[in-house]
């Protein structure tokens, strides 16, 4: 079984946000993709699947759970196809319905996700202290919560309790600002212990999130994210009703076979 490591969000080998590609030849258990995934320790491991009849089925773990939606397996799992020769459209079946992604002439691949709009509303009980921030805007959207706090130097800063996250009701935590003074239109880091991964490198889907509250904030659609992590990395987003366009570059640091 064909296994690859790949970084995404990142035109640069050992940046971005790494993930595993497992090629399935046929159904497995369960419990199997989650051991691998746990095995492989990355924040998610990309699980393809060829059907009879439309598209692949796509599947994502984290080492602990597996999860609803995730953008840079995606795009991971889409820049493996393109390496090994497939062209134009891809097509994914997944927990969150059909995703799909086309590949531009400079590499760059952009996807088709579904928006995630977060609603304002309070911060829940503890995530203040956990995060140990001043808000300016909370909210919520269907997974996560989004934190959007004063300046870069603010996001860059925090260093949250994880175990006061954890008890906090979410997939995640987002905490975005402005991304006044750098390159990016906005910047973000994003927070899930509860799924097992303390802080992810670039997320994709929270950029689901990201992208249709700062183009309403900053009043344009194309808007270039930074994730600032440590190893950092871009996001470009474009709202499409109740779709959002993720696009981004993946580098593939090694392959191999799975010989279990």
């Amino acid at each position: 079984m064909r296994v690859f490591t790949v970084d995404s969000f990142t035109d640069r080998p050992f940046r971005g946000n790494p993930a595993a590609v497992c090629l399935l030849d046929d159904t497995v258990p369960d419990e199997w993709m989650q051991a691998v995934a746990a095995e492989m320790r990355h924040s998610e491991t990309a699980f393809v699947l060829p059907q009879d009849d439309g598209p692949r089925s796509l599947r994502w773990f984290t080492p602990a759970v597996e999860v609803a939606l995730c953008g840079h397996a995606t795009l991971a799992a889409a820049h493996v196809l393109y390496s090994l020769g497939e062209s134009g459209r891809l097509e994914f079946a997944t927990r969150s319905g059909v995703l799909a992604t086309e590949q531009t002439g400079d590499g760059l691949i952009a996807m088709d996700f579904p928006a995630k709009p977060a609603t304002p509303g309070p911060p829940p009980e503890g995530l203040v202290e956990a995060l140990g921030v001043t808000p300016v805007w909370t909210g919520r959207s269907e997974f996560d919560l989004l934190v959007e706090v004063g300046s870069v130097a603010d996001v860059r800063a925090v260093h949250p309790d994880m175990e006061r996250l954890i008890g906090v009701e979410a997939r995640g935590v987002i905490v975005t600002a402005s991304g006044e003074g750098t390159s990016a239109d906005y910047v973000s880091r994003f927070f899930a212990p509860r799924a097992g991964v303390p802080e992810d490198p670039v997320t994709g889907s929270a950029h689901c999130v990201l992208a249709p509250y700062w183009s309403a904030r900053l009043g344009r659609d194309a808007l270039v994210g930074e994730q600032v992590s440590e190893r950092g990395g871009t996001v470009r987003t474009t709202p499409q009703g109740d779709r959002v366009e993720l696009a981004g570059h993946a580098v593939t640091i090694w392959s191999g076979e799975l010989e279990v």
